[in-house]
């Protein structure tokens, strides 16, 4: 239990270590332990660790307690929990991705809502997971909107529908993420930031190149 303690310890390494022990010789007693910490952690690196430590237990274990996390009031542990939740992949925990998490205010957990969402949503939830997605449109700066965008990318065809329609949003900043991620579908090498470029261009023309 020794690597518990060392969970605690004030030094990053020393927590990265204990991360470390703790997933190369998994114990289903550790795990509670494991997701209280990711709340609370405040090195990346360490919270890494720690999720890689949760992926190496049962997905039984482990999903119970990170769907428990997601009603935490904590922005951390809603994060932390759905990043663990995407990297386990276990579908089971699919109804936990709720509207409330995939909009929610803090942008980091929204970020991983979304990332999560991709790997969860089962065959044929698809659909409705874009249009969800598409409301958040608009959102942020740029690596919210950048995340927005690879999410919406990774469920493919499906949300064409969905983009066209908010390539017709009377806001211009909903237009112009639409119209760069439905750019970056279309030709995936474009990159993020000649698309929003070209799509800003094409707001401020005044068309959404629908006409025609």
């Amino acid at each position: 239990m020794r690597g518990l303690q060392g969970l605690e310890d004030s030094s990053p390494s020393v927590r990265l270590r204990a991360a470390l022990a703790v997933g190369t010789s998994p114990d289903p007693r550790f795990i509670g332990k494991l997701v209280e910490r990711c709340a609370v952690e405040p090195e990346f690196s360490v919270r890494e660790m720690l999720t890689w430590a949760l992926t190496r237990h049962p997905a039984s274990m482990t999903v119970p307690e990170l769907v428990g996390e997601l009603r935490s009031e904590r922005a951390q542990a809603r994060s932390q929990a759905l990043h663990t939740l995407s990297k386990i992949g276990d579908r089971q925990a699919w109804p936990a991705i709720t509207r409330a998490l995939l909009t929610d205010a803090d942008d980091e957990v929204a970020r991983s809502a979304w990332r999560a969402a991709v790997v969860l949503v089962p065959e044929g939830e698809e659909a409705y997971l874009a249009g969800v997605l598409v409301t958040q449109l608009g959102r942020g700066e740029r690596e919210t909107r950048l995340s927005l965008s690879r999410a919406l990318i990774a469920l493919g065809e499906v949300i064409t529908p969905a983009l066209r329609d908010a390539t017709a949003d009377p806001d211009p900043g909903v237009r112009a993420h639409a119209l760069a991620t439905e750019r970056l579908l279309r030709d995936p090498d474009a990159g993020f930031e000649f698309a929003v470029e070209e799509a800003k261009r094409v707001v401020a023309l005044g068309t959404t190149g629908q006409e025609g």
